[in-house]
Order: structure tokens, then C-alpha cells, then sequence
């Protein structure tokens, strides 16, 4: 089994959620498609990339809405959005989202006051000896340093899962030292229309972060030693698209639902239907 190439904080999350569920995705490299919260957050981010690439005097909402405007057919005709099969409803509900998503922005900051220093800003680096890679979806500049910035369009965790959730911005922080020879500051998490989440770069964080993240690469290297991927199972097995293919999952479907808890929108309702 060929070893894994580098880990994301998002293939690092597949992991924590679920070795099988790595293992479909990024061993056996089927497919994922990205749901509804992806593609919208997708197209969200999009917007905001664009429009924090406008000079702050232009940073309007009438200028976001431009962007949305020029953007929403590509959308209309991405295959990842075309697979969900909306019809007119589906979509405007979806259009709905984004612009409330787009516009929460300016509920957190004055986008024309912000100094970006770069956007969508790729990192290829190691950290602890792990091959790393991310994207930044904001590197501003401040009187005090760098901060790195993250757009989230769905709902703020509780606070029992806020240090769960900063690993990520905590990653980029130490990638972001790497790679440009700067420490940031601070890293924030921007839950667009709820609310901030944001800490202060301490070694102590980015030192944690960075040992979990060589956990996770240690984790994986022995699953692929000896080819045991267990199988997490629990209420999102319902959602995984690999379902079909794990009977651990299947089973905890059909336990679901045999205890009634089975959301009728799961796409796994159609295993015990």
C-alpha cells in the first residue's frame, strides 16, 4: 500500500472522524462529492476572494453582490451542484444562504479596513517531520503581525469543540512561520453572519497542534503497515458515502433506524428503506 504523500487539516479530520472512511478516500481514491454546506461554502468563499482582492475603498456589499452575480452560473452549472439535482426552489434556498453567509461578513469586520496581505494563500511545508498542505483563506496585515484568517459559512461550535475547530488556523500559523519566516499573531475563525473565534499564536498552541497533527501521521503510517483501517461508527455513518461498502456502517444504519433516529434525509435511508 502506497504511504500517504501529506496530510491537510481536512484529511487530518477524515482520519479523526474515521480511518475507514480515510482509507475509501484517500487510499482507495473513490470518490467524494461534496454536499450541500461544501458547495455553498465553496462558492462563499469565492465571493470574498474576490471581493478582499478589491481595493478597501470598493469592499461594498453592492460590489459583493457583482461578484455573485458574475459567479452564479458557473455555480448553477458546476457538476457537483448539478449532482444534488435542485430544482428552482432548491436553488434559490441556496442563493439565500450564500448572499447571508456573503453579507455576515460585515456583522464581524469592516472589510475596507483590512490590510490582506494575501488570499487563498497555498502552504506546502513540514512540520515535525510530516508533509503538510493547506490553503489560508486570508493572511492580513496588522500594526502588530501577520493573522491568519479562515471563513467558515456554517454554524459556530459550542465551546467545548472551540479548540478542536482553532487546530486548523493553528497549523497554518506554524506552516505560515515556515515557509515566510514570520510568526503570526493571532488566528481567527470567521463563522460568516455568527460570530469570531480567535486566539493569540502562542508557541504552547502551535506546538500542540502541530503534535497532533504527528499523531494522526504516525496513525495512519501503522494502519498502512498492517492494513487495519477500524471503522468509526456513529450518527454520521448515515452520511458517509462509503456506507454501502462497510457493514460496521451498515449496521449502525439499520440500528439507527430501527431505534428511530434515522433522519428521513440521510442518505443512507435508502439501505434500510
Amino acid at each position: 500500500m502506497a504511504p500517504r504523500r501529506s496530510l491537510s487539516p481536512s484529511s487530518a479530520s477524515t482520519w479523526r472522524q474515521c480511518p475507514a472512511r480515510w482509507r475509501y478516500r484517500y487510499v482507495e481514491n473513490l470518490p467524494d462529492p461534496p454536499g450541500h454546506e461544501a458547495v455553498i461554502g465553496s462558492f462563499v468563499h469565492r465571493v470574498l476572494e474576490a471581493l478582499l482582492g478589491e481595493e478597501p475603498g470598493k469592499r461594498s456589499t453592492d460590489r459583493a453582490r457583482e461578484f455573485a452575480t458574475r459567479f452564479w452560473p458557473d455555480y448553477v452549472d458546476d457538476p457537483d451542484v448539478r449532482r444534488l439535482d435542485l430544482d428552482e426552489v432548491g436553488l434559490l434556498g441556496h442563493k439565500r444562504r450564500i448572499w447571508a453567509a456573503v453579507t455576515g461578513l460585515w456583522q464581524l469586520e469592516d472589510p475596507t479596513t483590512i490590510d490582506v496581505r494575501a488570499t487563498e494563500h497555498r502552504l506546502r511545508t513540514e512540520l515535525d517531520g510530516v508533509p503538510f498542505t493547506g490553503v489560508v483563506d486570508r493572511l492580513d496585515a496588522t500594526e502588530d503581525g501577520l493573522v491568519v484568517t479562515d471563513y467558515k459559512s456554517g454554524k459556530a461550535p459550542t465551546h467545548a469543540n472551540t479548540p478542536d475547530k482553532l487546530d486548523q488556523v493553528f497549523l497554518y500559523a506554524a506552516a505560515v512561520e515556515r515557509t515566510l519566516g514570520e510568526t503570526p499573531v493571532r488566528v481567527q475563525l470567521h463563522y460568516l453572519g455568527d460570530r469570531t473565534i480567535d486566539a493569540v499564536v502562542e508557541a504552547a498552541a502551535t506546538d500542540a497542534a502541530v503534535a497532533r497533527l504527528r499523531t494522526v501521521w504516525d496513525e495512519i503510517e501503522h494502519a498502512q503497515q498492517t492494513d487495519e483501517f477500524t471503522a468509526s461508527t456513529g450518527p454520521l455513518c448515515g452520511w458517509c458515502p462509503y456506507v454501502e461498502r462497510c457493514d460496521a456502517g451498515l449496521e449502525e444504519v439499520r440500528r439507527i433506524h430501527a431505534r428511530g433516529r434515522l433522519r428521513a434525509d440521510a442518505p443512507a435511508m435508502k439501505y434500510v428503506a
